[in-house]
């Protein structure tokens, strides 16, 4: 805990405040901070911000002859709120029968004469015994960042799968199911129809936030430092990442630019256990981690969450346009952009897509799906490792693949692994041709392909691991790419013995290189390439040295 535990005393008389908080801060400043009031409102405005916060307080030390508002009248709209707080009131001779009164009708642990002179003999021991019996008891709270919203919410969803794929610690809090939620919306004067709402550890919150505005709050880097690199990647998969760390190992200053997260596809992969040199296998968000962490030990920038929207040449430069506006030159650019889940195109699909359908997501919402049926359209090694991560959670789990075993598109150690899973049921021949819902899924049609008998289902949870669709629109004009829009490289440029059209160079296009010189393609997005993280992170590594290579006759 990066805070400490709250001492708060409320006095309307300013010197006796000022008096009681002297002797408070002497005594406990070490270890816990001395807040104070002068009234019961600005007591409970500044509880609201602790509760905000997510500060613990532990004390109570309030006097009981207040105007507006009496100490046990303060003490039973702030125990709505910190029910855990130790309480105390500090009373005159007069005002005994009350404080005894409280005892009983809101527990108040303890009763203070005033004054209180020697605190050494008449406070300290009272608020001793009182603080070591809370501190016996007290559980840090959790301190970093809180996500407020609905279950159903796309927008919760999205948020919470951005901070969960950047592997920012976060705490989701469903206003249907939390009163702690619901109180804090109250505390933060916020409609909890018009969520989410993201919580910070110094108060301060975003309303309906977009995930550039979570990132600029918590400092992630969008902005390049400079305006020319050697090299630039833009995507920050296992390929992006591999030649951001050669590069800049050797040498070249390089820029990253990742459009959601680092680790791209494999970063959402809850267990990669056929990686070389991991022999019990390790998270695609793990091994995204430690790619980051070593990329930036040699000197990479990345700009997370950044997207480039178009390129120009000006020889000898490659100039790339920000969804910002702004531009980074450099000298060779690759492109390892990745692919994205291919779309299931049913019925129903639009409106329910982060309402109870999500794409791979597994593990952001496998802790939601606690005790469910979980169904999967998929059959590849993706949906086999998010099957083998629900299991974990969900009662039952369901696959549904097109084909007619998992053999053609799966790795054998993962069949395995599903066959020996008892809460794992693989139906072949089976496709979702629908689902359905009002504001969430609440049933879905699969159809047997080969009777095509139709069968719906009660399902509050589908998760879609199929295709691999690259996004390259924006390339058009510039980059040669196939018919499914894969980036052509090397001798898959080749047209009828010749060089691509608008090569200038008296050489052959590298292997990794696309049509336009200095532009290279590693990983998922090359046309041809083998969708494996091993292969992406070869290529991104084995590409830096074309790019020697191109830069020693550029230079």
């Amino acid at each position: 805990m990066t805070t400490k535990p709250v001492i708060l005393t409320v006095d309307d008389d300013p010197e006796v405040l000022q008096a009681v908080a002297r002797d408070l801060r002497r005594e406990y400043g070490d270890r816990f901070r001395v807040l104070r009031a002068e009234s019961g409102a600005v007591a409970l405005e500044a509880l609201q911000q602790l509760k905000l916060r997510n500060e613990p307080v532990a004390l109570f030390l309030v006097d009981q002859r207040m105007p507006q508002m009496s100490g046990v009248e303060f003490l039973e709209q702030a125990l709505q709120m910190f029910p855990e707080t130790k309480k105390a009131l500090l009373t005159a001779y007069a005002d005994t029968d009350a404080a005894i009164r409280a005892i009983n009708t809101t527990r108040i642990d303890y009763y203070l004469m005033k004054p209180w002179d020697p605190p050494e003999e008449r406070l300290y021991p009272v608020l001793d015994d009182l603080l070591d019996d809370w501190l016996s008891q007290f559980r840090p709270p959790f301190d970093g960042i809180r996500v407020i919203g609905n279950r159903w919410s796309p927008h919760s969803h999205e948020i919470k799968d951005f901070l969960a794929r950047n592997q920012l610690p976060y705490q989701w809090l469903d206003i249907e199911l939390s009163e702690e939620a619901q109180d804090l919306v109250k505390y933060a004067d916020c409609d909890k129809l018009n969520l989410p709402l993201v919580l910070f550890s110094d108060g301060s919150s975003l309303l309906k936030p977009s995930p550039l505005e979570v990132a600029a709050k918590i400092g992630l880097q969008t902005q390049a430092g400079k305006p020319f690199y050697d090299l630039a990647i833009v995507g920050g998969g296992p390929g992006g990442l591999a030649a951001a760390v050669y590069g800049a190992s050797e040498g070249l200053h390089t820029v990253l630019i990742e459009r959601e997260a680092p680790g791209g596809q494999a970063g959402t992969s809850s267990r990669i256990e056929n990686y070389l040199g991991f022999p019990v296998g390790l998270s695609g968000g793990d091994l995204a981690r430690r790619a980051v962490t070593q990329a930036r030990r040699f000197g990479v920038e990345i700009l997370n969450p950044q997207e480039v929207q178009g390129i120009r040449i000006e020889d000898p430069y490659r100039i790339i346009t920000l969804a910002d506006g702004s531009e980074i030159s450099c000298h060779a650019l690759i492109l390892a952009l990745g692919v994205s889940w291919r779309r299931l195109n049913v019925p129903g699909m639009d409106r329910l897509t982060g309402a109870g359908v999500y794409y791979g997501a597994a593990q952001t919402e496998a802790l939601a799906c606690q005790g469910e049926e979980v169904y999967i359209v998929g059959g590849a090694n993706s949906a086999g490792q998010g099957a083998m991560y629900f299991s974990r959670y969900a009662h039952h789990v369901t696959m549904l693949v097109r084909g007619e075993s998992l053999a053609s598109s799966m790795s054998q150690y993962l069949i395995d692994q599903i066959a020996e899973t008892p809460n794992i049921t693989v139906k072949v021949h089976s496709q979702v041709v629908e689902v359905k819902g009002e504001t969430n899924l609440e049933a879905i049609a699969i159809q047997n392909t080969q009777t095509g008998e139709i069968e719906v289902v009660p399902a509050n949870s589908l998760f879609i691991f199929i295709g691999a669709v690259p996004r390259t629109e924006w390339l058009d004009g510039i980059v040669a790419r196939d018919d499914r829009g894969f980036v052509l490289t090397g001798t898959d440029l080749s047209q009828n013995g010749h060089r691509p059209k608008g090569w200038t160079l008296d050489r052959e296009p590298f292997l990794l290189e696309t049509n336009v010189p200095g532009i290279f393609a590693v990983g998922d997005v090359r046309h041809g390439s083998i969708k494996r993280v091993a292969s992406s992170v070869g290529e991104g590594s084995i590409c830096v040295q074309f790019i020697h290579r191109y830069l020693s006759n550029v230079l």
